[in-house]
């Protein structure tokens, strides 16, 4: 069953995307179902995870086209990447994996106009957060309840390794203040399924890292 809560916004995503073909990089890429999107869509993808098992399942299942994938393993709190390489970066519910000040070497990593997309996980802080989270509940019974009997009539669950999971999330206002700071004139949508979409695209004018 294709249902997941971060598969539920990939269209969201994808419509953050620059014009024309570019590079794109997929932090914490998992089975690189995003990064073949980004790929269909004429992108050069490079997915990273720290996962080996992620690593592997993802790079058995090849590229669709007319873009290319390359998946390696990586820690992006480590891994140097090259300046102003990457027209697109997105992280989909691996960025409270690691610290949030990460941001500023995927900022650095974009070329002038390229876009940041973060699908992060966030606790609620205020009113219409906390609003947002009750409508989430039943939604998410009905979907995971669609998933489950998906599951019993083809066999059973996915066997195959998951994706590690970290349930220690900042909390939206944390990721309010944090993305100002560091990445000036983002911004912060809070979405349903406990999630938040960061947007930021690099200004022209923005000073080179270094």
């Amino acid at each position: 069953m294709p249902f997941d809560h971060n598969h539920h916004y990939h269209p969201t995503l994808l419509r953050l995307l620059p014009p024309g073909p570019g590079r794109a990089l997929d932090v914490g890429c998992g089975d690189g179902r995003f990064a073949r999107k980004l790929a269909a869509a004429g992108m050069t993808v490079e997915g990273i995870d720290t996962s080996d098992a992620m690593i592997a399942r993802a790079a058995a299942t090849g590229s669709p086209g007319p873009g290319t994938v390359d998946y390696r393993r990586a820690d992006v709190t480590t891994e140097p990447l090259e300046p102003e390489a990457y027209a697109y970066i997105s992280c989909l519910a691996s960025l409270h994996h690691v610290p949030f000040d990460t941001v500023t070497t995927l900022r650095d990593a974009l070329v002038p106009g390229g876009v940041l997309a973060v699908l992060g996980c966030a606790r609620p802080s205020r009113p219409g957060d906390y609003a947002r989270e009750l409508v989430a509940v039943p939604a998410n019974a009905l979907a995971r309840l669609a998933v489950f009997a998906g599951d019993q009539l083809n066999g059973g669950p996915d066997p195959v390794a998951k994706a590690p999971v970290r349930m220690d999330f900042p909390t939206l206002n944390d990721v309010r203040r944090d993305a100002e700071r560091l990445l000036p004139g983002s911004t912060v949508r809070p979405l349903v399924f406990w999630r938040y979409l960061l947007a930021w695209r690099k200004p022209a004018d923005h000073p080179a890292a270094g």
